[in-house]
């Protein structure tokens, strides 16, 4: 095996330190203002991943200071009763964030039920006018993974001014909110996908890489500049020679780990951000519903 020179981005521990900011940020806010945030996170169906996702984020807003409601729905649930509890989660004041876990059934529109949430509360950064917004330069909900790969990023380089960035993948959830990102701390963006020609020699240009397509090991060594960043978001599920399964992420860590000059492992990296991102969003939306300024 080739040694590893890169150095390991650590995003559990980057997480835990942004979730114990967000509640030093939250009891302020409550002991100020009397405020305690609010999330809601709507389940519907059995999918045991989601359960779990859905489980830990309750825990953590509860540890965060915040408080927290679970709304949970059958998979026969129609689209219609789906939008009722989005209407109804609108409408209460007490109600900060509203997250809508997916994947949904399919006899429900999702992206009918994102554009229903309404957009001060669309914790996840999914809504239209959020992304017209964060495209735009104003002030948005930001959708959790690419923000939490952008703080990564930013604690390890610091200015990203100038540098070059190739982010592979172009989904609505991560690539092209990730792109407006690193357009907005000044970098030269390149959006690379299925139909990207030679996208190694793209990567190869890169100062950084943001794997974010869902193709377990598809980023080689070969396809990284000596000493460049590599941001790995992917969450695959492999069989091993002996049978079990394995978490591995869209990079070959092992070897693109001797030519990188930092990279985030699969688990432990971006994964972590992302709840604790949502629960900064959630913190943010907060405040911004009432006119105020996040406690410093």
């Amino acid at each position: 095996m080739t040694e590893s020179t890169a150095t390991r981005i650590d995003g559990a521990a980057f997480a835990a330190r942004l979730r114990a900011e967000v509640t030093r940020k939250t009891a302020l806010l409550h002991e100020r203002e009397g405020i305690a945030p609010g999330l809601a996170v709507v389940l519907v169906g059995e999918d045991p991943a989601s359960e779990v996702y859905v489980r830990n984020k309750g825990k953590m807003t509860i540890e965060a200071g915040m408080n927290s409601w679970q709304h949970r729905l059958p998979d026969t649930a129609t689209q219609a009763q789906l939008l009722q509890v989005v209407a109804n989660l609108n409408a209460d004041p007490a109600v900060d964030g509203i997250l809508v876990q997916l994947p949904l059934p399919d006899q429900i529109d999702a992206d009918a039920v994102i554009h229903a949430i309404d957009p001060d509360k669309d914790v996840d950064g999914f809504h239209v006018v959020n992304a017209g917004r964060l495209a735009t330069g104003l002030p948005a909900m930001v959708p959790c993974t690419p923000l939490g790969c952008l703080m990564l990023l930013k604690d390890h380089l610091g200015d990203l001014s100038g540098m070059k960035a190739v982010v592979i993948g172009r989904s609505n959830i991560v690539g092209k909110p990730m792109a407006q990102l690193l357009l907005k701390e000044s970098c030269t963006v390149t959006i690379a996908h299925s139909r990207t020609r030679d996208l190694a020699a793209e990567c190869r240009q890169a100062d950084i890489i943001i794997a974010a397509v869902g193709r377990p090991r598809m980023v080689k060594a070969d396809w990284v500049k000596p000493g460049a960043v590599v941001i790995d978001v992917g969450i695959n599920r492999v069989r091993m020679a002996d049978g079990k399964l394995k978490l591995v992420g869209d990079v070959d860590y092992d070897a693109v780990a001797a030519v990188a000059g930092a990279i985030t492992p699969v688990p432990g990296g971006v994964g972590p951000m992302t709840i604790a991102c949502l629960l900064n969003n959630t913190l943010e939306a907060a405040c911004r519903r009432r006119g105020l300024a996040v406690p410093a």
